[in-house]
């Protein structure tokens, strides 16, 4: 005990040192990838930072099917942006971020325990691109999303597909999808005078 308490000590006084010789070096750009030992300590410091009793929680879901399609279409719409619907972080802004969101699918994600994914989920990551979910107290939503983060291994490209039915959509998007919609019922000739901005 007395050993771990010199080493999380020790880490926490070299901490900020190494963030300002990290800043002196590559500056404040997102762009550059964090170096091996800054990926390291931040990953120490945010699980000492974790309170015990917050990493051991279980979860109070038991997976099933209708849990898992509810969860399923809920990180489609809050978390795929930047996780993407198959927990890659393959996404424009995913892998804009600094650190980039990670590959949930991966051990680094999949071993952390269901208290900690929670923990991570409702109260965000400071000094990160993670936000915290939900409101005070118990959040449902967010144990439910643990549940389909360990689905994300086994994820199939139907359930993918699905998925993006629930992906936010821009204006534009939207009235895209009105006008073929429009068009494929006979409400439409497909012509249409406004011009769409694609990417």
């Amino acid at each position: 005990m007395a050993k771990k308490i010199v080493i999380s000590l020790l880490v926490l006084a070299l901490a900020p040192w190494v963030v300002v010789a990290a800043l002196v070096h590559s500056g404040l750009s997102a762009r550059v990838k964090p170096a091996g030992w800054e990926s390291w300590i931040a990953v120490r410091i945010r699980s000492l930072a974790m309170p015990r009793n917050e990493k051991t929680q279980n979860n109070p879901f038991a997976a099933n099917e209708t849990l898992l399609k509810e969860a399923r279409e809920h990180f489609a719409d809050h978390c795929a942006s930047c996780h993407a619907n198959d927990g890659s972080g393959h996404t424009p802004l995913g892998m804009g971020l600094s650190p980039q969101a990670p590959d949930m699918r991966l051990l680094a994600t999949q071993s952390k325990r269901d208290g900690e994914l929670y923990s991570i989920i409702h109260n965000g990551i400071r000094f990160s691109g993670m936000p915290a979910w939900g409101g005070e107290g118990k959040d449902d939503d967010s144990w439910k999303l643990v549940l389909f983060i360990r689905h994300l291994p086994q994820l199939t490209a139907d359930e993918v597909q699905d998925m993006e039915k629930y992906n936010p959509k821009s204006e534009s998007e939207r009235a895209e999808e009105q006008e073929e919609e429009d068009f494929l019922n006979g409400k439409s000739d497909g012509n249409s005078n406004q011009q769409h901005h694609q990417h």
